[in-house]
């Protein structure tokens, strides 16, 4: 090889290394793009999602799971039950009706009480538990309007404040709030396992059914954060895969999925967790598309809206 030609193969691959050189050093000086937590995003509104029983965001995940932020102006709220007129109608007296009949999840969420200024709901899940009297049984308030049953101050009841959006609260308590700012949309459940940030095994307090029988279930849980996670566990759902960590679950099973959730999403601790009406009723809806249905007739359901 002549001199020439050694000369310029040593120029062209100093070039090179030079080059590859200054694409690393600008490679490692651009800045990187960090993903940020749900719950460390000021602007996050709501999620949907499934996860497996530990919580992690799985697609055939057997948990169905809405997360949102109450104070969201991008959100807002209501509770629908079954009537057989339009929700809020006041008879000759000017006194509210409430007259009901069965609705089941399906026909609850899509009637004409199901909308808030003319839109559908983006969210919904079932609630309350039914009597024979097709009444819903526990605390149910309607912004602002009384549906509720003969148990409306001895269960728990889950729901969001009125006010402005910065202003909202998640609350879950027994009875009517003291404030009345938060009696705006509540929707009555049974079975409180967390309080105060404590778990307890509810199943003693539930009964044989509930805990041996009726595995699937529908939830709520706030965290010391003000988030709220809606959940329903029920392998009837579509689009599933079960496996040792992905299959229905007792009460007593329901931290490891909830407290998952919250620290992968770092949405905080759970702090107050209420079970809504299981065995024939769990129903959860999100974005035009039922994930699941049960066939029982509905007390209540909480809707959410996005504006």
């Amino acid at each position: 090889m002549s001199v020439k030609k050694i000369g310029f193969l040593a120029v062209f691959t100093i070039t090179i290394g030079l080059l590859s050189g200054c694409k690393e050093i600008e490679a490692n000086s651009a800045p990187k793009l960090s993903k940020t937590c749900l719950g460390e995003d000021p602007k996050f509104s709501i999620e949907f999602f499934q996860t497996n029983d530990r919580g992690e965001k799985y697609a055939k995940g057997i948990n169905h799971a809405i997360i949102f932020n109450p104070k969201s102006a991008l959100l807002d709220f209501k509770v629908n039950v079954g009537l057989s007129h339009k929700l809020y109608a006041k008879d000759a007296r000017g006194n509210f009706r409430r007259e009901y009949i069965p609705k089941q999840f399906h026909e609850i969420i899509a009637d004409e009480n199901s909308t808030l200024a003319g839109q559908r709901p983006l969210a919904a899940i079932n609630a309350d538990y039914i009597g024979t009297d097709n009444k819903p049984q526990g605390l149910n308030i309607s912004r602002g309007v009384d549906y509720s049953g003969a148990f409306k101050n001895r269960r728990s009841s889950f729901g969001i404040s009125g006010g402005k959006p910065e202003e909202r609260k998640a609350t879950i308590q027994a009875g009517r709030r003291e404030a009345n700012i938060l009696n705006y949309n509540l929707v009555g459940g049974n079975g409180r396992f967390y309080r105060q940030g404590k778990f307890k095994d509810i199943c003693e307090d539930l009964g044989e059914f509930a805990c041996k029988q009726a595995t699937n279930r529908s939830m709520v849980a706030i965290t010391n954060k003000g988030y709220v996670i809606l959940l329903v566990n029920d392998s009837k759902a579509s689009n599933i895969e079960l496996s040792p960590v992905n299959q229905e679950l007792l009460p007593d099973k329901f931290d490891d999925v909830l407290e998952g959730i919250a620290r992968i999403n770092c949405l905080g601790k759970i702090e107050e967790g209420m079970l809504f009406d299981g065995g024939m009723s769990p129903g959860l809806y999100y974005n035009q598309k039922t994930y699941v249905e049960n066939f029982g007739p509905i007390g209540s359901v909480f809707l959410i809206y996005k504006k």
